[in-house]
């Protein structure tokens, strides 16, 4: 293990050109974990009255009524969206790659990355952003920035309920709008969503016969088609690349990348760190 760090270490030391993909991992590893102490802190009054213990499983509970949705999600946006302390590991990240010509893939809707001064030009979010609105069916293709109406909202909470005229509704049809999260084909990839995708190609594009290092932190089983599988083929692909993984219990490659593959069973974090 100490050979495979020490040989990633020095390759992202040296490398010119970096594609990181990021999965939930990387925003455990800073801290913005979903359940145990943090989930105490924001939610043990919700855990107790409706029997989950970690946010997540609040996300999909089937409430009873829509004000109670609403008490859950304003606070869960505003703790993991807006409310956020700065995160030394994406600050870190940053650090190692602001020199090289990089570009980040990311599962996570936390905001993070920009958050901790990372290039909005240099993002691809694919499943959406903890601080956008969307009609739920939808009727048209825009998002909404939601940071006013959750404060609202968590403002409003009382008896784990949110008051009906708050509810954010959509501008066009006046349904009240969602999340701006993939779970279904109702997912609206709004223009800026698509600018990104398109950033994310050309960046693909112009590297695809470079000396390039895919870098993959903390992206679990849940969407490997978005992250894991791609970063393999491209590296397979691409006899200059090389494929580092960095993920706590789950760091592992196919054997066809053996050769330009290193699998690192750390916390991201210290990782970053002996970088």
């Amino acid at each position: 293990m100490t050979e495979k760090i020490s040989k990633a270490v020095e390759l992202i030391r040296d490398a010119k050109n970096i594609l990181i993909g990021a999965g939930a991992g990387l925003s455990t590893s800073a801290g913005y974990v979903y359940d145990g102490e943090r989930f105490e802190k924001y939610f043990s009054d919700f855990g107790e009255k409706y029997g989950f213990a970690d946010m997540y499983s609040g996300g999909f509970y089937p409430y009873d009524t829509a004000g109670e949705f609403w008490a859950f999600w304003s606070r869960n946006i505003l703790c993991n969206r807006y409310d956020q302390t700065e995160s030394e590991v994406h600050k870190k990240l940053l650090q190692i790659v602001e020199d090289k010509d990089y570009f980040v893939l990311t599962t996570n809707v936390d905001h993070l990355f920009q958050n901790n001064g990372f290039d909005k030009s240099r993002l691809f979010y694919t499943q959406g952003d903890y601080g956008l609105f969307q009609c739920p069916t939808p009727c048209h293709c825009k998002t909404y920035d939601n940071e006013n109406i959750v404060r609202k909202m968590h403002a409003a909470e009382k008896n784990f309920s949110v008051p009906e005229e708050l509810f954010p509704r959509c501008p066009k049809c006046g349904k009240v709008m969602t999340m701006n999260l993939r779970s279904d084909d109702n997912f609206v990839e709004d223009g800026g969503w698509k600018i990104a995708s398109y950033n994310y190609k050309k960046f693909l594009s112009k590297h695809q016969d470079s000396e390039i290092i895919f870098l993959e932190l903390g992206v679990g089983g849940n969407t490997p088609g978005i992250i894991k599988y791609p970063f393999w083929r491209f590296t397979l692909e691409n006899p200059k690349s090389n494929y580092i993984c960095v993920n706590k219990g789950q760091a592992f490659f196919p054997d066809e990348i053996s050769e330009r593959g290193i699998a690192i069973n750390s916390d991201i974090k210290k990782f970053l760190d002996l970088i």
